[in-house]
C-alpha cells in the first residue's frame, strides 16, 4: 500500500465517506456486462445451491438447486446456467473476425460481487469442462448435458484471463470499486461489498463506518443479515434456521405437489439472499460508469478482445480442453505475461491519471515541474544529431543518479527518452534528450519544451518490454517439462558396495 492510499484511508475515516483513488476509470465496463452472483453449498466444495444471472437490472434470472447433493440437480442447474451465458458469451463471436488481422470488436464482461467470486467461477469451470455428454460416451455413468462443457471451457477461459492484470473479462466488483476509492477499513472488509458500498455512498445522515457495520451485522427480526454476503459462502445463520429446514422438507415430500412446493420455497429463500447483493452490483457499477474511462483502457480491452478471438478459435477448430495442469513452458510463459501485464498496467494507469502519477512522483519514480532553460547541444557524431539540455524547477525529490535514462510522454502518445545529466546550483535537474525528435538535424515540432512548459520525466518505461523469448517445448530440457535426451546414455545404476549386503 502506498503512502498516498494510506494517507486517503486516513482521511476516509476522518471524513467518514470514502476518499478517490483516481480520477478516471482504469478498467473496461461494457455497455452490456453479465452480472453473476454464485451461492454454493456450506461444506461442498464446488456444489452450487444457487444463482441470480443476467444482463439487465431489472429483468435477472435466478437458478436454483433444491438439493446440492442431487447429481441430476446439480447437472440441470448448469445445463440452465449454459443456456442462459452461452447466448451471451457467444454473440460476440458470430461476425466473421481475428484471422490474423483484427480481433473482434468486443467481447463478453463477466462481473461477479468479489475475489471469492472469481476463483468460483475458475473452478465451476475446472469441474465442467472435462464432462463427458452422451454423445460424446453413450457409456457414461452419468452424462453431462450437452451444452455443459462448452460452458466449462468458456469460465475456464475467463478465469485464466482475471489473473492477467488490466483484464476486464472477468472483474470482481469490490476490485474494480477499491481500485478507484479508498475506504476506512481493511482490504479484507472491502471483500464485503455491501460494507464497500456504505463507505463509497454512505446513506444521508450517516458516515461511511456506521453505514458498513449495519451492512455487514445487522439483522431483522428473523435473525437474518439484512445484507447477506455472496462471499460466494452463505450465512451460518440462513443456512441453519431456513434452508436446511426447507432441504429437509423437500427430501421427504413424496408427492409431486409436496416436492414442487418445497422447491419454490427453497427458490424464494435464496432470492432474498441474492437479491441485495443483485442490487449492490448495479449500483457499482453506475458508480464506476460515471467515471471517464482512461485514456489506454482501450488498448487493454483490445488484447482481451484477442484472447477472446483466439479462444473462439481453438473450440472452433475442435481443439481439447484446457489442460487440468499447465505443462513448465506454458506455466514460464504466462507468467512472464502476467509479469509484464502488470508493469504495462502500472505505467498506463500513472499516465492515464494524475492522482496515480502523484503517488509515483512521491516514491520517487517520477517528477513533474517547469522548464526554467533549454541549452541546444548536438552529439559529436559523424552526422550530428539534436541533444538539447533541459532544465526543470521541480519539489519532488525524484531517486536519480548520473547516466538514468528517463521517460516523457509526448503530445501524441509517444515516449520521448532521456538521460539525467546533473542538478543545478539551485538544485534543479537537468535532462539530455536522447530520443523523440525525429531523424532530422532539426528537432520535429513539438519535440523539445520550451522555457516556461510544465513536463513530467518518470524513471519507468512507459510501454515495458517483456523478458527474453522462451524455448519451444521440443528443445526444452526434460528437467522442465521438455522430451529427454535420445542421444543421452542411459543412467549407470548405482555401484554395489559392502553395505548393500547383510
Amino acid at each position: 500500500m502506498s503512502l498516498l492510499t494510506t494517507l486517503a484511508r486516513i482521511e476516509a475515516v476522518q471524513a467518514g465517506k470514502a476518499r478517490p483513488l483516481a480520477t478516471v476509470r482504469h478498467r473496461h465496463l461494457s455497455e452490456r456486462p453479465l452480472v453473476l452472483v454464485l451461492l454454493t453449498t456450506a461444506g461442498e466444495a464446488g456444489a452450487p445451491l444457487g444463482a441470480m444471472v443476467g444482463t439487465g437490472r431489472d429483468a435477472p434470472r435466478l437458478l436454483a438447486v433444491p438439493q446440492p447433493r442431487d447429481r441430476d440437480l446439480r447437472f440441470a442447474f448448469l445445463a440452465e446456467l449454459a443456456d442462459v451465458m452461452l447466448p451471451y458469451i457467444e454473440q460476440y463471436g458470430e461476425e466473421d473476425c481475428g484471422e490474423g488481422e483484427e480481433p473482434c470488436s468486443d467481447a463478453p464482461q463477466i462481473l461477479v460481487p468479489n475475489a471469492p467470486g472469481v476463483e468460483y467461477v475458475r473452478l465451476l469451470g475446472r469441474s465442467m469442462r472435462f464432462r463427458r455428454t452422451a454423445e460424446q460416451d453413450p457409456e457414461a455413468p452419468y452424462p453431462a448435458p450437452p451444452r455443459v462443457p462448452l460452458l466449462g471451457r468458456w469460465l475456464t477461459h475467463a478465469g485464466e484471463r482475471a489473473r492477467v492484470p488490466g483484464s476486464s473479462l472477468l472483474l470482481p466488483m469490490t476490485h474494480l470499486l477499491g481500485r478507484h476509492w479508498a475506504t476506512g477499513q481493511s482490504r479484507l472488509e472491502d471483500q464485503h461489498l455491501g460494507a464497500l458500498l456504505a463507505w463509497i455512498d454512505p446513506p444521508p445522515g450517516t458516515t461511511g463506518a456506521e453505514a458498513a457495520l449495519r451492512a455487514e451485522t445487522g439483522r431483522g427480526p428473523d435473525g437474518l443479515l439484512h445484507h447477506p454476503p455472496a462471499g460466494p459462502a452463505t450465512d451460518p445463520a440462513f443456512d441453519n434456521k431456513r434452508l436446511a429446514p426447507a432441504i429437509s422438507r423437500h427430501d421427504l415430500a413424496r408427492t409431486a405437489a409436496q416436492r414442487s412446493a418445497a422447491e419454490e420455497e427453497i427458490r424464494e429463500l435464496l432470492a432474498s439472499q441474492l437479491r441485495p447483493t443483485w442490487e449492490a452490483m448495479w449500483r457499482g457499477i453506475d458508480l464506476v460508469r460515471a467515471l471517464p474511462e482512461g485514456a489506454r483502457v482501450a488498448d487493454r480491452w483490445k488484447r482481451d478482445r484477442w484472447s477472446y478471438t483466439a479462444h473462439r478459435d481453438r473450440i472452433r477448430a475442435g481443439e481439447p480442453p484446457q489442460p487440468r495442469r499447465d505443462d513448465a513452458v506454458t506455466a514460464a510463459r504466462k507468467l512472464a505475461a502476467r509479469e509484464s501485464a502488470l508493469a504495462q498496467l502500472d505505467a498506463q494507469e500513472a499516465l492515464d491519471d494524475p492522482l496515480v502519477m502523484a503517488e509515483r512522483r512521491l516514491a520517487g519514480e517520477a517528477f513533474a515541474g517547469e522548464v526554467t532553460e533549454v541549452v541546444m547541444e548536438y552529439s559529436e557524431a559523424k552526422v550530428p544529431r539534436p541533444r538539447p539540455l533541459v532544465t526543470v524547477r521541480t519539489e519532488d525529490a525524484p531517486h536519480l543518479a548520473e547516466g538514468v535514462k528517463l521517460y516523457r510522454a509526448l503530445p501524441d502518445g509517444r515516449a520521448q527518452t532521456g538521460e539525467f545529466v546533473s542538478y543545478g546550483p539551485d538544485g534543479a535537474p537537468t535532462v539530455r534528450l536522447t530520443g523523440g525528435m525525429g531523424r532530422g538535424k532539426v528537432p520535429e515540432p513539438g519535440s523539445v519544451p520550451e522555457k516556461g512548459d510544465r513536463v513530467c520525466w518518470t524513471l519507468f518505461e512507459h510501454a515495458p518490454r517483456g523478458g527474453p523469448e522462451l524455448p519451444d517445448p521440443e528443445r526444452t530440457p526434460w528437467t522442465h517439462g521438455g522430451p529427454p535426451d535420445p542421444a543421452a546414455p542411459p543412467d549407470a545404476p548405482d555401484p554395489v558396495t559392502a553395505e548393500d549386503r547383510l
